[in-house]
């Protein structure tokens, strides 16, 4: 592999290192009827807001963690893909 090609690909390590380490430390809100999911781009949750006016109601409640969860997750997958997603292209001409 010649000098130069083995330095691009070194530089979009490290770029590639960055951007994981950067969604990483994002937090992505989850929201649904009352209830607000804060996650980290790891998808560890962080914290659980409920609206005190929907506690009463528990199938409702349980609904709306379950959306406000996933809502979270499609975030994260969605930046995850646009996020890294310019990497993988930049491999065409390296028979990836």
């Amino acid at each position: 592999m010649n000098p130069n090609m083995l330095n691009k690909l070194k530089k979009i390590q490290k770029e590639m290192m960055e951007a994981q380490e950067q969604l990483e430390r994002k937090e992505f809100f989850g929201k649904a009827s009352g209830v607000t999911i804060i996650m980290q781009g790891t998808r560890q949750v962080i914290d659980v807001q409920i609206n005190p006016d929907i506690t009463d109601e528990v199938d409702m409640l349980q609904d709306a963690i379950l959306v406000a969860v996933n809502d979270a997750l499609k975030q994260i997958d969605k930046e995850t893909e646009e996020t890294m997603g310019q990497f993988s292209s930049g491999f065409g001409g390296f028979g990836f």
